[in-house]
């Protein structure tokens, strides 16, 4: 059920957004009554399994009769939280069988109805969202574990999908955050290409044709938006800052968009200035993207400042005179210089403009993750819901509360300073509103375009 609108002009502190702004609040529905099936190890914990996990990315697809319909897409499934494997970060898959999936939400009066579910597949089957193996070109070294904390098998052809848009003839170009791979699908979810890093001698890839330097995005923080120009070239918004031999994450001053020419192969890349209120540039995500025209996009920056407080900002984000980094890439990586250095090699990055600070119009969620044009006045924005799971620890050692407190082995069992322990970690469902998949939509008060 979905929330009624709700007028929001004197609930805006700031005079940047005096003027009245309308959002319509929607929870997203599942009529179908779709659920995420959980390992049989959880079924009597979630015996009902776990709320599909839409929103990742959102893409608007048309208006009819009133009634507005959008493309979303699940990210790798239901994980959570869970102690080192050895020198490794690790992942509880709860439902290691999941397969991403694109589904179409409805909104029309106070609903907004998910259905017709699409698994991603391909000629061998569906894909997984299990890590790719290590050593792989988008191998995030992580351990997938079950709910058992027993170690689960990588898987080649996973996928952490993250982003999509349509591809103008009927299907979709998808983003992944682990290799980072850009995906073509038909409108069934079948995938037609795959493009990722591409990969230095030796090295395994199971795509190529985009910039071997973005294999540097930071584990699991590849592409996290994506979104087709009208020239039809394809954009791909790294999460955040590339950690170019594990030195420059906290370094850079911007992350990448990157651009492929599907038709020729061509790729470019530009810098987007992350904003400056972080403790750490690394802190800095992206959340989504989507193309007003040929050099401008709209895209969410998000993450929490130096006082932990969270932002989702929605900017206004110019190209045109913003540097194709692709040469640079042969010399020093300009994530190593300081702003005054880029200035001095002739380095200019992208522009942007605030358009929208979602938190000041009442948003709650953590995780802004889709954005789409409805028209050049009306937004929708969805959140990531992490399919409503979380973890936390059973039966702690005194001193002890912290998950990065323990070490796991892989085989089932924790260890606490080298010493078994009876700890272990729990599942469980998250509360509302957290748990909840949400939809605004955003009536802006002036033009975008």
């Amino acid at each position: 059920m979905g929330f009624k609108p709700l007028l929001l002009a004197g609930f805006i502190p700031f005079c940047s957004l005096a003027a009245q702004l309308q959002v319509d609040r929607y929870v997203v529905s599942f009529p179908g009554g779709e659920r995420v099936a959980v390992s049989q190890a959880l079924q009597h914990t979630f015996p009902n399994g776990l709320p599909p996990g839409v929103g990742s990315g959102l893409t608007f697809t048309g208006k009819q009769h009133g009634e507005l319909t959008f493309a979303t897409v699940t990210d790798r499934g239901p994980n959570a939280d869970s102690p080192d494997v050895g020198e490794k970060a690790s992942k509880i898959f709860a439902s290691p069988d999941f397969t991403p999936f694109i589904m179409t939400i409805r909104v029309s009066g106070n609903n907004a109805l998910a259905s017709e579910e699409r698994p991603i597949h391909d000629d061998k089957g569906n894909i997984s969202g299990l890590p790719l193996p290590q050593g792989m070109v988008g191998s995030t070294n992580e351990v997938a574990l079950n709910s058992e904390l027993k170690t689960l098998s990588s898987d080649p052809r996973g996928l952490d999908t993250e982003g999509i848009t349509p591809d103008g003839k009927g299907g979709f170009w998808l983003c992944d955050e682990y290799g980072p791979f850009l995906i073509h699908v038909d409108g069934e979810g079948k995938v037609l290409a795959k493009y990722g890093p591409e990969p230095a001698a030796g090295e395994q890839s199971v795509a190529r044709g985009l910039p071997a330097i973005i294999k540097w995005r930071q584990p699991n923080r590849g592409f996290e938006g994506v979104t087709r120009l009208p020239d039809g070239k394809i954009l791909g918004a790294v999460q955040s800052t590339l950690n170019i031999d594990g030195k420059s994450k906290n370094k850079a001053t911007f992350t990448r968009l990157v651009v492929l020419d599907p038709a020729t192969g061509k790729t470019a890349m530009y810098g987007y200035p992350i904003d400056t209120h972080y403790k750490k540039a690394s802190d800095a995500k992206i959340g989504d993207v989507v193309a007003l025209n040929n050099h401008e996009v709209l895209l969410i920056e998000q993450g929490k400042d130096k006082d932990k407080v969270m932002h989702n900002r929605i900017y206004k984000v110019d190209l045109r005179h913003a540097t194709d980094l692709t040469p640079f890439d042969s010399q020093t990586a300009p994530e190593f210089n300081t702003p005054e250095a880029l200035k001095k090699r002739g380095i200019k990055l992208a522009t942007k403009t605030e358009i929208v600070d979602l938190p000041q119009l009442g948003w709650q969620q953590e995780k802004a993750e889709g954005l789409a044009l409805i028209d050049n006045r009306t937004l929708a924005v969805t959140n990531d819901n992490d399919f409503g799971l979380t973890s936390s620890l059973a039966h702690p050692v005194d001193g002890a509360k912290k998950l990065d407190d323990y070490q796991a082995d892989g085989k089932g069992n924790l260890t606490y300073n080298g010493q078994p322990v009876t700890s272990t970690v729990v599942l469980s469902a998250l509360n509302p509103p957290a748990s909840l998949s949400e939809l605004w939509v955003i009536h802006l008060a002036k033009p975008v375009k």
